[in-house]
Formats: structure tokens, C-alpha cells, sequence
């Protein structure tokens, strides 16, 4: 039976007033960072690591000069939660907002800020109900990469107080100890490689070689980084050699194949804009493959769906088991295990849809808010799927966003809304569901790190939402 680094029945601090500003203020900034590099190379890492190494270091330092206690591994747990909300909202505002302006509405900050926080609340309250189902009952089984090194970053970074509670009672033996001087080590061998890299631009960081007759416009690339490789050692061979091979299969077989097949067309052939003799292989990627992988997204999570559905219909019951009880009960379940009420989840759905029918900035109407929640469950649960096999950083948020927004057009095209009026409304889905599907990783991760550090659910929910 699994045993967490603080055992259920520890008493340390943990959402206090400290850590919730500084995660608060991390996160502001991580988001702002996050926005300019998603805009700009269209890419983001996870804020998680970054975040608890700024907090051990940033109360250790404190407490040395203060005389104050150190901050025990809960709080900075709490600071890396509520911190990483930032970069997950800020992806998603990245890959969407834009295309209003493209389609030559103006980018209104009262949109932006609606759709980002709508987006984000719904992606942590769908997660709510499925943190037993994927994170405890899966345990073993999806490897949440993130999430799982930055539990060996807190543990590594641990105060003396959080080692005693640790390693006090039966605990003891469960306990192993993790040397900071390897993890850190890797922490500076990255920071180097990557400021040689991208700063002093010692080489190039993605080199690629495109071949000629008779593969024409096949090409092989790679992006040599330390987080990358962090998480393919994280995640193992297995499920790397999987998107290896979406990666040979795109590269290799299905741009070459079209370009063999379409160089001879004299027009552009829909959803290209040139013809495809003009095309590189970034070009066909981008009009044709680009959506071939956002079938395949969405094809691959309805059926990692439905093959999950007796373990998340399980974790469902036991969430709405706490409607049933009284209050004493669930305060009598171990402190790891006490999830947000229900009833709180519940309700915050139900006010998301009454708000965003009444948001005018949004031109959104009482199908459009059902839509939302049902991608969002869709591709919140998809998300954390995918994050727990491959992580945050290989997450296909664009690939779901896409197929979120032709699923929608479809269903308009169907029911007859097809004037540009419902450009803005089918935009606003597509921003939604991909801000929650991306905030519903991020929070998995967050929630995993708290699972295996023996922190309370409860709390990290309220700190991710207030984050």
C-alpha cells in the first residue's frame, strides 16, 4: 500500500497566508512569461519545478534572516500550486486569442479576461471529481513526469521540521532519503545548456535536415532540451517510442505522401491556401497534418475515455458519496484524501454556465455554454490522461483546441448558425475548453506532486483556484 513522505495524521503548516501571496505573485509572473513565449514560439514548460525551487530557496533565505520557522514542504507545495495556474491559463489565452483579431474583431480585455478565468475555474472543478479516479487509482500505472519531479524537488528541499514529521513513527522505514546535491546539479547543468543555447545561440535548437527526391519534403528535426529529456527519462521508452513514432509517421510517411500526390495540383487544395508544389513541409504540416493529428486527439481520448469510464465513473461516486453524508463524516476521512465538497463543484458548473450566457462580450447562448462543459469534461479528462502518460510539455492542447473547434462548426453548420456572428461564439468554445483542458493537466500534475508528498487535495484545489 502506497505511504506518503508526511504521513496523513502529521500535523505540519500548510495553506498559510505566506506561501499563498508568494504563490500568487510567482505565478503572475510565470504567466506573463509564459504568455510572451507562447505567442512567440508558440511552446511553454512547466512552472511547477521552477516555482518550488524559487520557494525553498526564497523562505530558506528568509528564515535565515528573520529567525523565523522555515517553510515545511506543505507550504511550498502551496506556492508551486497556486504558482503554476499562471502558465497554464496563459498557454491557452496564447493559442486562441489571437485568432479573433485574425478574423478582425477586436481583442477586448474584458473577453480575454472572461475566457481565461471561465476557462480556468472549469478545468480545476472537472478535475475536482477525477483526482481519485486518475491520480490514487491509477497511481503506478500514469507517470504524471512533472508532477512527480517536483515531488522529488520539494523532498530534496524539505526543512528539518517537515524530515522529522517524515520520518516519525511506522513512517520511518517508508521514508527515502533524497540527495538535493544531484537534483540541483541537474537544475544548473539545464539553466547552462539553455542560456548557451538560446541566449549566446552556441547552436541551433532544433536542427532538422530536409531530404529531396525520392522523399521529398520529408524531413527529420529534433529538440535536444533538458526538459524534454527529463521527461522521456520520467516517462520510459514505452510511451516515448509512441511519439517517436507520430513524429516519424508525420515527418516521414504523411508529408512526403503528400506532397508526391498533390505537387501536380495547379490550385490550392482546401484547407491550404497555395498550392501544395509551393508548400515546405511546415506549410502541409500546418494545412493538412495539423488537423490528421487533431482527429487522431480526439479519436484517441474518446476511446481512452470510454475504456476509462468504469474507473472514473467509481472516482465519481465516491466524490458525490460526500452528498449523501453529513459534515462529520467527511472530516473523519484521512486528511489526504479530503477533496473539495461536491456540492461546491456542483454549483460552481452551474454558475459558469449562468455567467457565461450572461457575458455579451462573449455572444454565447444556452448551447454554446452546454458545449463547453461537454468538450471541457471531454478533454479535461483527455488532458490528464495524457499529461499522467506523457506530461505537460508533450500535452497536444492544440491538437484538442482544433478539434474542439471543428466538432462545434460542425454542429453549428448542422443546425444552420453560420453567420460570422457566430465566429466570436464558436472562438470563445474552442478558448474555453482549451484553457481548461490546459489547466486541467496542470492541476493533475499539481495534484500528483501533493499525492506522493502526503499533502491535502482540499487545499490545493482552493490554492489553485485562488492562484
Amino acid at each position: 500500500m502506497f505511504r506518503p513522505y508526511i504521513p496523513p495524521e502529521a500535523k505540519l503548516r500548510e495553506m498559510t497566508l505566506r506561501p499563498l501571496i508568494v504563490g500568487v505573485l510567482l505565478g503572475m509572473i510565470f504567466g506573463a512569461s509564459s504568455l510572451y513565449l507562447v505567442l512567440k514560439v508558440g511552446l511553454t514548460v512547466s512552472a511547477s519545478i521552477p516555482v518550488a525551487v524559487i520557494s525553498i530557496a526564497l523562505f530558506r533565505g528568509l528564515s535565515r534572516i528573520t529567525k523565523r520557522k522555515n517553510a515545511t514542504i506543505l507550504e511550498n507545495n502551496i506556492v508551486q500550486t497556486a504558482g503554476s495556474a499562471g502558465e497554464s491559463i496563459a498557454f491557452g489565452v496564447g493559442v486562441t486569442m489571437p485568432a479573433i483579431m485574425i478574423l478582425g474583431f477586436d481583442l477586448e480585455i474584458t473577453r480575454v479576461t472572461l475566457v481565461s478565468v471561465l476557462g480556468g475555474l472549469l478545468g480545476i472543478l472537472m478535475m475536482i471529481p477525477l483526482r481519485r479516479a486518475l491520480i490514487v487509482q491509477q497511481h503506478g500505472i500514469l507517470k504524471y513526469p512533472e508532477g512527480t519531479a517536483c515531488a522529488v524537488v520539494l523532498k530534496a528541499g524539505a526543512s528539518e521540521e517537515s524530515k522529522a514529521a517524515a520520518h516519525t513513527g511506522e513512517h520511518q522505514e517508508l521514508v527515502s532519503e533524497v540527495r538535493a546535491k544531484p537534483i540541483f546539479a541537474g537544475l544548473g547543468i539545464g539553466f547552462i545548456y539553455m542560456v548557451i543555447m538560446q541566449a549566446l545561440k552556441g547552436w541551433k535548437d532544433v536542427p532538422e535536415k530536409i531530404f529531396g527526391a525520392p522523399f521529398k519534403a520529408a524531413s527529420i528535426s529534433a529538440e535536444i532540451s533538458p526538459a524534454l529529456l527529463g521527461v522521456g527519462y520520467i516517462i520510459g521508452p514505452q510511451i516515448a517510442s509512441v511519439m517517436c513514432a507520430g513524429g516519424v509517421l508525420a515527418y516521414l510517411v504523411l508529408i512526403p505522401a503528400i506532397k508526391f500526390f498533390g505537387e501536380g495540383m495547379t490550385g490550392a487544395l482546401p484547407p491550404g491556401t497555395i498550392p501544395i508544389s509551393e508548400m515546405g513541409p511546415g506549410d502541409i504540416r500546418g494545412a493538412y497534418v495539423l488537423y490528421i493529428g487533431a482527429g487522431a486527439v480526439a479519436a484517441g481520448g474518446i476511446i481512452s475515455l470510454f475504456r476509462s469510464l468504469p474507473t472514473i465513473w467509481h472516482g465519481l461516486l465516491a466524490g458525490l458519496a460526500d452528498l449523501r453524508v453529513g459534515q462529520g463524516t467527511i472530516e473523519s476521512k484521512l486528511r489526504t484524501d479530503q477533496d473539495l465538497s461536491m456540492k461546491w463543484v456542483i454549483g460552481g458548473i452551474i454558475l459558469l454556465v449562468v455567467l457565461i450566457m450572461l457575458a455579451r462580450s462573449l455572444q454565447m447562448n444556452f448551447l454554446g455554454a452546454v458545449l463547453i462543459v461537454l468538450f471541457g469534461f471531454l478533454f479535461v479528462t483527455v488532458s490528464s490522461r495524457l499529461t499522467g502518460e506523457i506530461g505537460s510539455s508533450s500535452n497536444p492542447i492544440s491538437g484538442m483546441t482544433v478539434a474542439t473547434l471543428l466538432l462545434t462548426c460542425l454542429i453549428f453548420l448542422i443546425i444552420g448558425w453560420t453567420g460570422p456572428v457566430y465566429y466570436v461564439t464558436a472562438l470563445s468554445v474552442g478558448a474555453i475548453v482549451c484553457i481548461a483542458a490546459s489547466n486541467g493537466g496542470t492541476t493533475s500534475q499539481d495534484l500528483k506532486t501533493g499525492f506522493l508528498i502526503g499533502a491535502t487535495p482540499r487545499l490545493q484545489q482552493i490554492s489553485i483556484l485562488l492562484g
